[in-house]
């Protein structure tokens, strides 16, 4: 048995990583929520969105931090044009053109990123990357820690919108009967463009916490997006309030996994939970049964 003031600053971690998952999976499960697809150009969305980032502190030297109006609102135009442009025109309406559209949207993103950026795996240094603060017998660094407090507070404002905006009120109306929220008067294609675009625009969000304290190359959504599936799935596939905690409790898990067993087994722990919510509970924690 591990001693508190080792297990403590484990979970605390675990909670910081994975608020960061939490994020990037909601925007995964508004997508499937509204347009009932997976989008499989989200993990490239993140790594275009990591660059984006990186590019904005090496070249014009604005901190990650302040180039998040810029990351989300450039994210949001870019999931908003896909969509209008690209997954709707490809699409006609059926669901394997779309998952077939998204897939070859991420395969253009990431050759066009080895392209223009090569293999190499890039990073930012900034004042605080290296700052820690004690949170009781644990040591958080700085970055870890902004990062889980802007990922829910990001998530905050997504649940507002969701809940109590018109916007909100049109998603949810045409998530759960696209031809009746038709008959009422809703623009659907803008409905779902607009969910499309606020889906990437959380992955801008997420790039501006993730940096300061990771890196980005090609290949590196990859990862975080296999992850974001598990945590949908975990979650509920649609369910917002699944998300959240299903990244939260992934991010502990993992961290325990990589207490336990080492940091190359750590995400071992994830993936069982994964297969077993498949076989037990495929409807996920806060999922209907279909």
């Amino acid at each position: 048995m591990l001693d508190f003031n080792i297990l403590f600053p484990s979970i605390l971690n675990g909670l910081t990583t994975g608020a960061v998952y939490a994020l990037i999976a909601l925007g995964l499960t508004l997508i499937y929520g509204v347009l009932h697809i997976i989008n499989f150009a989200h993990g490239a969305s993140l790594m275009l969105a990591l660059y984006a980032v990186y590019f904005l502190k090496e070249r014009w030297g604005i901190d990650p931090y302040m180039a998040l109006p810029i990351a989300v609102a450039g994210m949001f135009a870019l999931g908003y044009a896909l969509q209008r442009i690209v997954i709707n025109r490809a699409g006609h309406g059926k669901d394997e053109n779309i998952l077939l559209a998204t897939l070859g949207i991420a395969i253009v993103m990431e050759n066009l990123a080895l392209l223009f950026f090569k293999s190499d795996t890039r990073n930012i240094d900034t004042a605080y990357s290296l700052s820690t603060v004690a949170i009781g017998p644990a040591m958080i660094a700085v970055p870890k820690l902004v990062a889980f407090v802007g990922a829910l507070a990001v998530s905050g404002i997504l649940f507002w919108i969701m809940g109590r905006t018109d916007l909100g009120r049109a998603i949810r109306a045409v998530a759960k009967e696209k031809e009746g929220a038709k008959l009422m008067g809703i623009d659907v294609d803008h409905v779902y463009a607009m969910s499309f675009g606020i889906g990437l625009a959380c992955l801008g969000a997420a790039a501006c916490f993730l940096l300061p304290a990771y890196y980005v190359n090609p290949q590196v959504g990859g990862g975080f997006v296999l992850v974001a599936f598990t945590i949908v799935v975990l979650g509920g596939m649609g369910s917002f309030v699944g998300a959240l905690i299903g990244g939260l409790l992934v991010g502990v898990v993992e961290s325990l996994g990589g207490l336990y067993l080492g940091e190359s087994l750590g995400q071992i722990g994830i993936f069982a939970i994964f297969i077993g919510v498949v076989l037990f509970r495929p409807q996920g924690m806060f999922g209907a049964k279909a």
